[in-house]
């Protein structure tokens, strides 16, 4: 490939809910280190470090905006540009936003479009695919890529390539005869049986101008809105934040029904990669490692007479006695226990918890903010217990509550502590106490995280009791919403 010839859009979206409860709304499943010491986010961006493909850009969730700034920076990765969405509307709005970014900008690459929260363990397999795609793509196709089917997987699309008609298309690169989207079990056994299915794996290659007009002319109510919607938003330097007002109106719709279903130029790469959509407990029970009774063990977790078990256990130990074909899953506030056949209902327990509005399908105990982390120690009627967790030369915005006071005992580092018209430092082992109504901001001078204790006491102890005066990292102007007021 020429140098910068393909540029990679992420797609990292998702409402965290098919991994729950080690998945959350702030927190997503790309965002977690599920088979190594990186995210699934981190991998695919290292994966993308290969010649003649440019920076990634991102399209994300404005409320995942500062974890993803963090994990890049933890692996040195910079990309071009990151799109913002106020909320999701699937991936044939969210590509073309991107497309569109590029075009505004004079720019008509190859797009290699990726989830970010996928599994590929063969790296070169991958890049022998892309190398096929290229050659399509640059020909004016609309490629994806495809990979066998070798289980009667029902949660997954299915492509049926035309094998015997290659169509003047490159080597390795197949016309697509039919789409199937999550057949029964019935038809998904008949399909792997057959030998000429693929299973859509949601990646997608073509040029920028080819994906717009392909959209405008299948789905021209998803292309009028994200004209719009971009002449509306607002980009400063190499972030584009969407406007939500605009965005609200586009329809809903995947790129697959939206465009790849309908387009006579739709061609399928078949790919060997060790792929994995991770999109179920059971699926990531099937990439990992397993002991010789077949068990995927993390954490402190301890089993007897037990087999073909995926446990996890996030902060105290786990047991299992004479359970077989169960997946066991712990983290601070929630615990997960299902047959490994089941797991695909952990979606409906998840809308369930919302519709009660409970707090364990958003975020989890530990907390991500621009500044570092927050972790939710202790909680009763008129207490919480916070640790904080602020990076070095990072600081809290300047605000004050209504209805409670805190105590801030530091624990390592060195505070500089704002309280009204007093700015002062702690060190370890000092503490202060705030004042309810006190003007205030907690920050980090030095050069090692500072960890403090918080403890809040009053009559309200909702996120929402800030008033912020001001921040540094201009969250309320980005946002635009009531979201941003729960967080400090």
């Amino acid at each position: 490939m020429k140098a910068n010839a393909v540029v990679p859009v992420i797609l990292s979206g998702g409402s965290g809910s098919r991994l729950w409860p080690l998945s959350r709304k702030q927190c997503p499943k790309q965002f977690i280190a599920l088979t190594g010491e990186l995210s699934l986010f981190q991998q695919t961006v290292q994966r993308l470090n290969i010649d003649g493909m440019a920076s990634p850009l991102l399209v994300c969730n404005v409320e995942h905006r500062f974890l993803v700034k963090e994990q890049l920076a933890r692996i040195s990765s910079t990309p071009q540009s990151l799109v913002l969405e106020p909320f999701g509307r699937n991936t044939a709005p969210a590509v073309a936003l991107a497309a569109l970014h590029l075009l505004a900008q004079g720019r008509d690459e190859l797009m290699l479009v990726l989830p970010a929260d996928h599994v590929i363990d063969d790296d070169s397999g991958f890049l022998s695919a892309l190398e096929a795609g290229v050659s399509a793509a640059e020909a004016g196709e609309m490629v994806l890529f495809g990979v066998q089917a070798v289980s009667p997987e029902t949660g997954f699309g299915y492509i049926k390539a035309n094998y015997d008609a290659s169509g003047g298309l490159p080597l390795g690169t197949y016309r697509v005869d039919r789409f199937v989207e999550k057949p029964d079990a019935v038809l998904a056994c008949e399909y792997v049986s057959s030998g000429d299915y693929l299973w859509n794996s949601g990646m997608f290659l073509f040029r920028a101008s080819r994906y717009l007009e392909e959209l405008q002319s299948h789905d021209p109510d998803i292309y009028d809105t994200c004209i719009l919607t971009l002449a509306r938003s607002e980009l400063r330097s190499d972030v584009l934040t969407v406007d939500p007002h605009t965005f609200a109106c586009c329809p809903d719709n995947s790129i697959d029904y939206a465009v790849m279903e309908k387009t006579s130029r739709a061609c399928v790469v078949p790919m060997s990669a060790g792929w994995s959509d991770v999109g179920s407990w059971s699926s990531l029970w099937d990439v990992h490692a397993k002991d010789s009774n077949g068990n995927v063990l993390k954490g402190d977790v301890s089993i007897h007479n037990s087999c073909r078990n995926f446990v996890h256990s996030s902060s105290r130990l786990v047991s299992l006695i004479g359970l077989n074909d169960v997946v066991v899953v712990e983290t601070k506030d929630a615990v997960l226990v299902a047959h490994k056949e089941a797991v695909q209902d952990v979606k409906s327990v998840v809308d369930r918890l919302d519709r009660a509005n409970r707090d364990e399908t958003h975020q989890h105990c530990e907390v991500y903010r621009p500044w570092g982390t927050y972790d939710l120690l202790d909680s009763g009627a008129h207490h919480q217990v916070k640790r904080i967790i602020v990076k070095p030369g990072a600081q809290l915005s300047l605000q004050m509550h209504h209805h409670r006071a805190e105590h801030w005992i530091v624990v390592s580092g060195t505070a500089q502590v704002t309280c009204d018209d007093r700015v002062f430092l702690l060190t370890e082992n000092q503490s202060t106490y705030i004042p309810i109504a006190s003007i205030h901001r907690l920050a980090n001078p030095g050069k090692i995280p500072l960890e403090i204790i918080e403890v809040q006491s009053g009559s309200y102890l909702g996120e929402d009791d800030i008033e912020r005066l001001e921040d540094v990292y201009g969250r309320e102007t980005l946002l635009r919403s009531d979201v941003e007021t729960h967080n400090n």
